[in-house]
């Protein structure tokens, strides 16, 4: 059996699950027979998808919203964090508060979130950590310097679980996505946007759906030995960081 196929009906929740690289990942974990949950903060999701509504900034809500999931589809085995905000400015002109507001919805949510979801991970023996990162957290970026923190923090945490958690038969890895046509890419100064594509050796922008499908195999039984890895889904920007 490949990824492409059937897999065992687990539990699976993605956070920001509503549109863009969160709604292909979700669609692409239910192709292969997850049961999926999605949170969103304000525009719900297509039908056909157990929507949570939650804001993932705060910490109770989230665990509200992780008794929802579990109370219809049991504790969630495979956690996608993908739930995001950037924020585009030079240090210098980066405010403490701003600063804080990605951090608390990238970074400080998939703490949260594989913390309060490891304890059905140890009961089952099994489970898929895996956070939505930036090919930016690993080459910075000028301007972005609360986003691409937060990004390359995320491979900070997800090794450290992988190291804890990897004896209990739980994997924890990272994907990075580069220049994705997203709503969130269309922010990006068409000047910066063309460098971005030009120092892309495949020198054309990702779809949602290529981020999707290194998703859905790290979430997969045939990806049980990986761990602690982080997978540039970025045409090559970055390469051998």
């Amino acid at each position: 059996m490949n990824a492409r196929e059937k897999q065992p009906p687990r539990s699976a929740l993605v956070t920001g699950g509503n549109r863009g690289i969160g709604l292909a990942i979700a669609r692409s974990l239910a192709e292969s027979g997850r049961r999926v949950s999605i949170t969103y903060r304000q525009n719900p999701p297509p039908p056909g998808f157990t929507a949570v509504r939650c804001d993932v900034t705060d910490g109770a809500d989230l665990e509200r919203a992780l008794e929802e999931v579990s109370a219809g589809h049991g504790p969630p085995e495979i956690i996608v964090s993908n739930a995001g905000i950037t924020h585009s400015t030079v240090i210098t002109a980066t405010d403490p508060k701003s600063w804080n507001a990605v951090m608390d919805t990238n970074l400080t949510p998939a703490f949260r979130l594989a913390r309060a979801s490891v304890s059905g991970m140890l009961a089952a023996g099994w489970g898929r950590i895996i956070l939505v990162s930036s090919v930016v957290g690993l080459t910075g970026s000028p301007g972005q310097a609360a986003y691409t923190t937060s990004k390359a923090a995320m491979i900070g945490l997800a090794r450290t679980l992988a190291w804890e958690l990897g004896p209990h038969g739980i994997t924890a890895n990272v994907v990075a996505p580069g220049v994705i046509d997203t709503r969130m890419a269309e922010g990006i100064r068409p000047k910066r946007r063309e460098q971005f594509i030009s120092m892309t050796p495949l020198r054309r922008h990702g779809t949602p759906d290529d981020v999707a499908e290194a998703v859905r195999f790290l979430a997969s039984e045939e990806a049980s030995y990986i761990t602690g890895a982080v997978i540039p889904v970025s045409g090559g920007l970055g390469m051998g960081l």
